[in-house]
């Protein structure tokens, strides 16, 4: 009875908020945004208080927005089908296997023996790891490669925890480091390429960012590390063989990385082969089950394939076509002509606080593709340093670390089970700020003198 009555008051709760919202909307925005504003407000509140299953939330959206005259049925449902939920499943279904055949306990072996066995380093390694396989291949590919394997580094649940979000955390840091590392990074570049201004070199791109990758792993690492210096981790050194079964995974990881490798787009030296990192990850998860592998059955392993995170990524994509469709995304862009009376670096704080805190609650490849050419006109209209503005903005869209919706390796960090809500929020609120003040001040004061 005391766990019901808990339940209606987190979920009256939820309800007065998303009201309250809806309210304070009608002040700048018209009913059907208002709306939208109340729905967001009540999912967040949900999520955040775990009245709910996580699956039962994120399919919310299906009733909610159509009943409320947001957008269609047709228009949300869309967006549970999109191509990253696939590309989700099949690196679930990879992670699967790692960890029926056990092959993660020898994986792990082999990173503990390259690093010191403390949380602070194995924090720091598994984020700088995460990091640098982000910066050439997507941050959602690269989570779902390494969740497994880091979580069972040790059995200790406050490590897990903290290994789990160092691996998210890292592949959103590392996705900037490049401009093929991340999907909001490639529209910056097809934005600038289609209103004519100078690209910004590849090399070039990484030598800028370097110092704010740095800095951020730095801080996600000592971060992280806090409350845990007392705990050991086991070093096993026992020499293991790997058997047939964990040489076939091990072998399509390899192919898998390859593929990936050869697959990602290195202009002007090499254009890929431009097959979907979706396709390819599913095509890898589906072989599994398949002669001669035949490392998982589907009556048996797909009971453990985490579904309510697959609805998750629909509820953000959904938000994500919500906020474009009713126009809500190009209002809240619309206050940013009214900012640019403002100094340069006031206005590069507020542009970076608006597109971070945003991107908690829609989708950063949507929400940038909507923004970056309102910043463009902004920037134009009045004046200031367009290229500065569109790449702060760009970069800010990465780093969004508060939410599970907020970006995939955050989803995925959720899915391994080790990871609440809570515990994203508290870690990620600091990392959030500490963004936003790494990017406004490497941009005032480096940036811009690159750039100008």
């Amino acid at each position: 009875m005391t766990e019901q009555r808990t339940q209606v008051l987190k979920i009256t709760i939820a309800v007065v908020i998303g009201l309250f919202v809806y309210m304070l909307g009608h002040n700048a925005f018209d009913e059907t945004q208002s709306r939208l504003l109340g729905v967001i407000a009540f999912l967040v509140t949900l999520w955040t208080n775990e009245a709910l299953h996580l699956g039962i939330i994120s399919l919310l959206p299906i009733i909610l927005f159509p009943v409320l005259g947001i957008i269609s049925t047709k228009a949300t449902t869309v967006n549970y089908a999109h191509p990253i939920i696939y590309l989700f499943l099949g690196g679930f279904l990879l992670a699967i296997a790692v960890e029926k055949t056990r092959l993660h306990i020898f994986i792990a072996d082999k990173i503990l023996g390259f690093f010191p066995a403390t949380p602070r380093c194995m924090i720091f390694s598994l984020a700088l790891t995460s990091a640098l396989l982000s910066s050439i291949l997507s941050n959602t590919t690269t989570t779902l490669l390494l969740i497994t394997i880091a979580i069972f580094i040790t059995e200790n649940a406050r490590l897990k925890m903290r290994f789990a979000l160092a691996i998210a955390y890292g592949a959103s840091v590392g996705g900037i480091l490049t401009p093929i590392g991340t999907p909001p990074n490639l529209i910056l570049l097809g934005i600038m390429q289609e209103h004519g201004m100078a690209l910004i070199p590849f090399f070039q791109w990484m030598w800028m960012v370097v110092p704010l990758v740095f800095l951020m792993l730095v801080s996600v690492s000592l971060l992280l590390s806090i409350g845990v210096g007392d705990i050991t981790i086991e070093r096993n050194l026992e020499k293991k063989r790997l058997d047939g079964s964990q040489k076939k995974v091990l072998f399509l990881l390899g192919a898998l990385i390859v593929l990936l490798l050869v697959n990602a787009p290195m202009r002007p030296f090499w254009q890929g082969l431009g097959l979907s990192e979706s396709g390819i990850l599913l095509g890898f998860g589906l072989l599994l089950f398949l002669t001669p592998f035949n490392i998982l059955q589907w009556s048996e392993d797909s009971k453990k394939v985490p579904y309510a995170i697959m609805f998750l990524f629909g509820a953000g994509f959904s938000i994500a076509k919500a906020f474009s469709q009713t126009g809500l995304a190009d209002e809240l862009a619309s206050y940013l002509l009214e900012m640019t009376t403002m100094t340069p670096i006031l206005l590069l704080l507020s542009v970076a606080l608006l597109i971070t805190f945003t991107t908690e609650i829609t989708s950063n490849t949507a929400l940038i593709s909507i923004m970056l050419p309102v910043i463009y006109s902004v920037a134009e209209q009045s004046g200031i340093n367009t290229t500065l503005f569109m790449m702060v903005a760009t970069v800010c869209a990465s780093y969004a670390f508060m939410l599970p919706i907020a970006t995939p390796p955050n989803a995925i960090a959720m899915s391994s089970g080790v990871v609440n809500v809570r515990d994203m929020i508290r870690y990620g609120m600091v990392l959030n700020l500490l963004g936003v003040f790494f990017i406004v001040m490497i941009a005032e004061f480096f940036w811009k003198g690159v750039l100008s």
